[in-house]
């Protein structure tokens, strides 16, 4: 039962905890230190480095780790057309912290062109033995963020108009990945998530969303994105609640979205979070079609260095076994270990023997 393509029985979601040396160089550069050169020629050694540590636990995949990036979702958004983060009157409210007053603005027709991650995604695949796994946020968390004043009015009518247009840019940038060698794509999301929270969804609702079509909206939106997918290439999403220093967004159970999520969305795999009862139980997994699609089950926590029980893990998966085929489950950590750069409160360390224990509880229970 040892999966040989993605997502993989020993899995990941992308970030890693940014190294000192790269944190000394962003804040050089953002001072006007160094140059540009200088810092890329920073991230190229680290990213190598991040490299050859995932080859070494013995995962089949490696990503760059979003070494590249201030935001897992910012940096890709703000660099297609039409689209450009600025300052604005507030951060993410997380709990307990914000995160800096980022938001993104529609200046013009959304498109992707030039896009810089396209170059980002070579250098992984050109620098790793396994498979190159590159990450960039789902177009429905775009949306989403949107404040009711973001969209310029000689671009768009509204925040609902940019859809079809988000689609087409998406399937551009599926296609660009393909041709550079991409077989492994991820559309990260905190959307789903927070349609999950009776809170999120106040405040959706207090922003002007329409939140009683947003899962119709956002699951067409999706599906038209990935008819671009070529049968060789494999696209999953993350189902995220929120992962900024630790801390967290939304809470509650997968059962609201599940049905148009795992049934409807056609996705190849799910990274879903149950590393706490914040996500809820298993019982939404019955929606998940026999066949070929993953579930990869976060039981393992990226949000501290404590390392969960392994029959602690067993049986959750065993568990989960009630509602879906133990052939369509994969593990992983709930999240990246560094959504922003800022990263987790966990040493590099701890997180290592994470991705190693995975690997290993992997081998256990559906073999090499």
């Amino acid at each position: 039962m040892a999966q040989q393509t993605p997502p993989f029985r020993a899995d990941h979601v992308g970030s890693f905890l940014r190294p000192k040396v790269l944190h000394e160089a962003r804040a050089k550069f953002a001072k006007g230190e160094i140059k540009a050169a200088d810092l890329k020629a920073v991230e190229d050694e680290e990213i190598r480095k991040v490299i050859r540590k995932q080859e070494e636990v013995g995962l089949k995949l490696a990503t760059d780790g979003e070494f590249r990036r201030a935001w897992w979702h910012f940096d890709f958004l703000g660099m297609l057309d039409g689209v450009e983060v600025i300052e604005g009157s507030h951060g993410i409210q997380f709990q307990g912290v914000i995160t800096k007053a980022h938001v993104l603005h529609i200046k013009g027709k959304i498109d992707f062109s030039n896009h810089p991650m396209i170059e980002h995604f070579k250098f992984l695949k050109a620098n790793t033995k396994v498979m190159p796994k590159m990450t960039i946020p789902s177009p429905s968390v775009m949306h989403f963020r949107l404040d009711p004043d973001a969209v310029d009015k000689a671009a768009y009518a509204s925040r609902d108009a940019i859809f079809d247009d988000l689609a087409r840019a998406y399937q551009k940038a599926v296609k660009a990945f393909y041709d550079a060698g991409c077989r492994y794509l991820q559309f990260d999301d905190t959307a789903w998530a927070y349609l999950c929270s009776q809170e999120q969804l106040k405040q959706a609702r207090e922003r002007g969303l329409d939140v009683d079509h947003l899962q119709e909206s956002y699951t067409r939106t999706i599906n038209k994105a990935l008819e671009a997918k070529p049968a060789d290439m494999t696209i999953t999403t993350h189902v995220c609640r929120g992962n900024f220093r630790s801390t967290f967004i939304s809470s509650g159970g997968y059962e609201p979205v599940a049905e148009n999520l795992l049934g409807k969305c056609n996705y190849d795999g799910y990274f879903l979070e149950y590393d706490t009862d914040r996500a809820g139980g298993f019982e939404p997994l019955r929606f998940l079609p026999k066949g070929k699609k993953k579930v990869v089950l976060g039981l393992v926590t990226s949000k501290s260095g404590r390392l969960e029980p392994r029959d602690d893990i067993k049986r959750r998966i065993e568990e989960a076994t009630k509602y879906a085929p133990l052939d369509q489950f994969c593990l992983s950590t709930q999240c990246g270990f560094a959504s922003t750069e800022e990263g987790n409160v966990l040493a590099e360390e701890e997180q290592w023997a994470k991705l190693r224990m995975i690997v290993e509880i992997a081998d256990e229970v559906w073999g090499r």
